[in-house]
């Protein structure tokens, strides 16, 4: 699974584009984990850089991504740049022929999440994908209800997502996420992709898929509203809306079965709802202060041959291709 000149106890670590997301939710996690070192990261800023290897007690960092994704000193790349970008860098690690894990979604669309995924197939590298809520206990446990019948034959998913505009969306300053050249869905691909990815890992694969895709503020260029209607292999229906203009903010997920129902959020801190004829059961399960920690921690049991991964490149470029088809890229 790895490279056979890495010693089993320590697989070292660089990042390509030390933002915000690897400040808290996963950079840390890559530190945390036994057997892993964060020995690199890289970010055109130089200062910004060195800001961070300082920060993060990390001995090299770099402006150039290609000089460290060649580093022979990192065994394996974890790419956080925006994902009109996680191509051009993906096939380069590839090249490379190093373990690698890039942020979600896998690709801005589904026909690059495809490349990203056959490249690394063809050389039998590993490739991960950074849909971690697959890995989190609180949503594992949604998962051991639905596998142990306690909610019967499940019938059908719903999910509302809404919010209203942020002061940087009002205010018409550049933000990449709404960037209709980098995220054509606007805040759908990058919040969107989280629900969607854990719902086919709960339910399995998604086989057909419409939706109705617009832009109803006129804030930026991406769309800010989005409705769907899709199909489980399963023969599961599931229903969902997101819309990013709203009065107040709602995050509901509703899994409605033959013998009860499962309710919960996606990213709000709340506990998760079991209701069936036994009554009510509440359960509150903390993610860890790295919420990455533990989709970094299967990343290693993956790479020495313990366990199989559940975010892969494979399963990231399934949710690519249902996002695409609600927005209509396809």
């Amino acid at each position: 699974m790895i490279n056979k000149n890495i010693e089993p106890e320590i697989i070292r670590w660089g990042i390509v584009g030390c933002g915000n997301v690897t400040e808290i939710k996963s950079g840390p996690a890559y530190q945390k984990t036994e057997g892993f070192q964060l020995t690199a990261v890289m970010r055109r800023d130089g200062d910004k850089a060195a800001d961070y290897a300082r920060r993060h007690g990390i001995t090299k960092y770099y402006t150039d991504a290609d000089a460290l994704i060649n580093d022979p000193e990192i065994d394996a790349v974890y790419i956080a740049t925006p994902p009109d970008t996680h191509k051009y860098y993906g096939l380069k690690v590839a090249l490379a022929g190093k373990p690698c894990c890039i942020e979600k979604p896998l690709a801005s669309n589904y026909q690059d999440s495809l490349a990203i995924h056959q490249a690394f197939t063809a050389k039998n590298i590993p490739l991960f994908v950074a849909y971690y809520r697959r890995s989190l206990p609180r949503f594992k446990q949604i998962k051991t209800w639905i596998d142990a019948n306690e909610i019967g034959e499940v019938r059908h998913i719903r999910w509302h997502l809404s919010k209203p505009a942020t002061p940087q969306d009002l205010s018409g300053n550049y933000n990449w996420r709404t960037d209709a050249k980098i995220a054509t869905g606007g805040y759908f691909d990058d919040l969107a992709s989280h629900g969607l990815d854990l719902f086919i890992y709960l339910l399995g694969d998604i086989t057909a898929v419409s939706g109705i895709s617009l832009n109803q503020q006129g804030l930026y260029s991406a769309k800010d509203a989005a409705t769907a209607s899709w199909l489980h292999e399963s023969g599961i229906t599931g229903t969902g809306s997101w819309n990013f203009g709203c009065y107040e903010r709602e995050d509901t997920v509703e899994i409605f079965g033959s013998k009860g129902k499962i309710a919960f959020s996606i990213f709000d801190d709340e506990p998760i709802v079991l209701s069936n004829k036994q009554g009510k059961t509440e359960l509150f399960i903390a993610h860890p202060e790295n919420i990455q920690l533990y989709h970094v921690q299967q990343i290693r049991e993956h790479l020495l041959g313990n366990s199989k991964h559940p975010s892969n490149g494979l399963t990231g470029a399934h949710t690519s291709w249902v996002m695409d088809k609600i927005i209509g890229n396809i």
